[in-house]
C-alpha cells in the first residue's frame, strides 16, 4: 500500500512527523508532501496567481510553497503520477477540526482533494487541552489511538467522494473511553473576532482571532463525543446539495 502523508501545519510540524511514524506501521511505501509553512484555515483554497515551488529533502519528502490542496495536487500530478497513493492521511493537526471547523480546515481540505481524486482519504486532528491556548499540544491520545482507529478504516469500503474526519480528545491515552462514530456538529455563530490596531506608520490593521464559543453540543455529534472523552470518527461527503431544499425549490419553478 502506498500512503501519502500531508497536513496544513507545515512539513516541520510535530503532528506530521508522528503521522508518518503511524503510517509506517501499515506500509514501508510512505511519502510526505506538505506545505512549506503553516496553512491553517486555508480550507480548499488553490494558488492561482503565482507559481508553486517545491523543495525535495529526499526521494520521499517534499515541501510545496502553497496550500494543503496544492500539496496534494502536486503529489498526484508531479511527484507520483505513475502510481498514485492508495491512501491519503492528513494531519495530525495541532488543534481540533470539529463542527464547522471542517469548512475552514486545511487538514480536512487536503483529505477532500484526495476524495475528489477517488483515493481513500482520512483527516486526523488532536484537540488542545484549551483550544487556542499556545502551541504546547500533547499528542498522547493521537499517538496511542491512531493505529487502533485507522486499522479498521483501511478495510472498510467507503462511498465515492467521501472522506473520514478523526479527532482525538485532549486527555491521556488511558483516559480515552473509546471510539464513537458521530455526526458533524455545528456551534453557534460568533466565533470570529477582529482585533484592531495600528502599524508603525499609523495605518489600521485587523488581526483575525477565533474566540471561544459557548454552545450546548447536540447529541450524537463530534462536539458532544469529544467532550465525553471519545475519539470521534465522522464520515463527510463532498456533495453539498441539500436535497430537501432542492425538491422544494423545484416546485416554485413549475
Amino acid at each position: 500500500m502506498r500512503i501519502l502523508v500531508t497536513n496544513d501545519d507545515g512539513i516541520g510540524a510535530a503532528g506530521i512527523r508522528l503521522l508518518e511514524q503511524i503510517a509506517r506501521t501499515f506500509s514501508d511505501d510512505v511519502w510526505v508532501v506538505a506545505p512549506m509553512e503553516e496553512q491553517s484555515g486555508k480550507g480548499r483554497s488553490l494558488t492561482l496567481t503565482q507559481p508553486l515551488r517545491m523543495r525535495s529533502y529526499d526521494e520521499r519528502h517534499f515541501a510545496v510553497s502553497g496550500t494543503p490542496t496544492d500539496a496534494v495536487i502536486m503529489a498526484l500530478a508531479e511527484i507520483m503520477p505513475d502510481r498514485r497513493p492508495d491512501l491519503i492521511l492528513s494531519g495530525i493537526n495541532r488543534g481540533a477540526n470539529l463542527g464547522e471547523d471542517c469548512l475552514y480546515s486545511g487538514t480536512v481540505a487536503a483529505a477532500m482533494e484526495g476524495a475528489l481524486a477517488g483515493i481513500r482519504s482520512i483527516a486526523l486532528s488532536q484537540r488542545y487541552a484549551h483550544e487556542g491556548m499556545g502551541f504546547d499540544v500533547a499528542f498522547d491520545a493521537a499517538e496511542h489511538w491512531a493505529h487502533k482507529v485507522l486499522a479498521p478504516l483501511l478495510e472498510t469500503p467507503l462511498a465515492p467522494r467521501t472522506l473520514v474526519n478523526i479527532n482525538f480528545p485532549p486527555i491521556a491515552a488511558d483516559a480515552v473511553k473509546g471510539v464513537k462514530v458521530v455526526a458533524q456538529g455545528l456551534r453557534d455563530y460568533g466565533r470570529p473576532q477582529l482585533e484592531k490596531s495600528k502599524d508603525p506608520r499609523g495605518f489600521d490593521y485587523w488581526w483575525l482571532n477565533l474566540g471561544r464559543v459557548v454552545c450546548t453540543p447536540e447529541a450524537d455529534t463530534d462536539l458532544e463525543a469529544i467532550e465525553q472523552g471519545y475519539v470521534t470518527v465522522t464520515p463527510l461527503h463532498l456533495d453539498l446539495t441539500h436535497q430537501a431544499s432542492r425538491a422544494a425549490l423545484e416546485q416554485i419553478y413549475l
